[in-house]
């Protein structure tokens, strides 16, 4: 049976690491939609706990094809965040079931961050904070340091959080290039090139793309073979995107001079990656979405997405809009 017994619709909470739902709670109590969380995140926990689901909202989990087929009565899956790179969008939309993102949300967040970890870089700030904490009152030994002014700063990915990190960087007097084969216009004062130019010819390069199968290891060895040795690489986007093991053999051979990650392809860092080593990288726990507001935002946003699919109504925000299309003057989604 699909929904509760009283008749009303279940959206339950899957694979969630906030410790509270009290945004979630607030709208569904609001909308006549009853809902529970649950700890399902693999195949046949999702196919045991969730057959009665009309809606997901979810943060992790694997959402495949065969869970897609073993839960007929959903009606929609909502991502707790942008990506979607672990739910089968094809599989999904051959089932009618809509997808849907929340990507206006923590744009500020992450363009903060992503500046955050270029200037902590910069300034070497993190290896001057060891070091002074260790006792050792002595700009020069993590020399040499180069002024930020009149570098390159490289953008993988000109959407929202690209832009903002665009607007944000345009008053250190750097040279900003950005790369975006999707977008049609580019923020004022990036000059749009090519991926091998952006490469070719950033001292800084930040990725804010999202993870699909074309951009999956975008940052291989291959890339990182065409920067500079001088250069930086920022990811506060997915991890996925760049090629771990490329990035150390970067790192430990001199090809590249630093990283700051937010992201990684395994979370969270392993205790023996040496990356965990490398003084010259900085390393943060998938933090760039976070503030209060931003995550009271996204959880609010991603329950109220939910609602208007369980209404009849389209979402704001839906990857695979094409279920739409086909059920228009049939059936709707089921």
């Amino acid at each position: 049976m699909s929904g509760s017994e009283a008749g009303a619709p279940l959206a339950l909470i899957c694979g969630l690491d906030h410790h509270a739902i009290l945004e979630e709670a607030e709208v569904f109590r609001a909308s006549g939609v009853d809902f529970r969380r649950v700890l399902a995140r693999d195949e046949d926990d999702l196919l045991r706990e969730c057959g009665d689901a009309d809606a997901l909202l979810v943060q992790y989990g694997a959402f495949t094809r065969r869970v897609f087929a073993g839960l007929p009565n959903l009606k929609v899956v909502v991502r707790y965040g942008v990506g979607v790179d672990g739910v089968d969008i094809l599989a999904a939309t051959e089932h009618g079931v809509p997808v849907v993102n929340v990507p206006d949300y923590g744009t500020d967040e992450v363009a903060n961050h992503a500046v955050a970890l270029m200037l902590a870089l910069v300034r070497k700030i993190t290896r001057l904070d060891r070091q002074t904490r260790g006792g050792r009152w002595d700009v020069f030994l993590v020399g040499p340091m180069s002024r930020f002014a009149g570098r390159t700063v490289g953008i993988v990915g000109c959407g929202r959080i690209g832009s903002s990190v665009a607007r944000k960087l345009s008053g250190f007097e750097v040279r900003l290039l950005g790369f975006d084969p999707y977008v049609a216009a580019f923020p004022p004062g990036v000059q749009p090139v090519s991926f091998e130019r952006l490469l070719a010819e950033s001292d800084y390069l930040t990725i804010h793309c999202p993870l699909t199968p074309e951009t999956h290891h975008l940052i291989d060895a291959r890339a990182l073979a065409q920067m500079r040795p001088t250069a930086v690489l920022v990811n506060t986007a997915r991890g996925g995107i760049v090629d771990t093991a490329a990035l150390v053999e970067a790192l430990r051979m001199g090809l590249l001079a630093g990283a700051g990650l937010d992201v990684l392809e395994e979370e969270p860092l392993d205790p023996t990656s040496p990356l965990g080593e490398m003084e010259q990288v900085v390393v943060t726990p998938h933090a760039a979405w976070y503030s209060e507001e931003g995550r009271s935002d996204l959880k609010r946003r991603a329950a109220e997405e939910a609602v208007r699919v369980l209404r009849g109504e389209r979402p704001r925000h839906c990857v695979n809009a094409e279920v739409f299309r086909r059920a228009s003057g049939a059936t709707p989604p089921r």
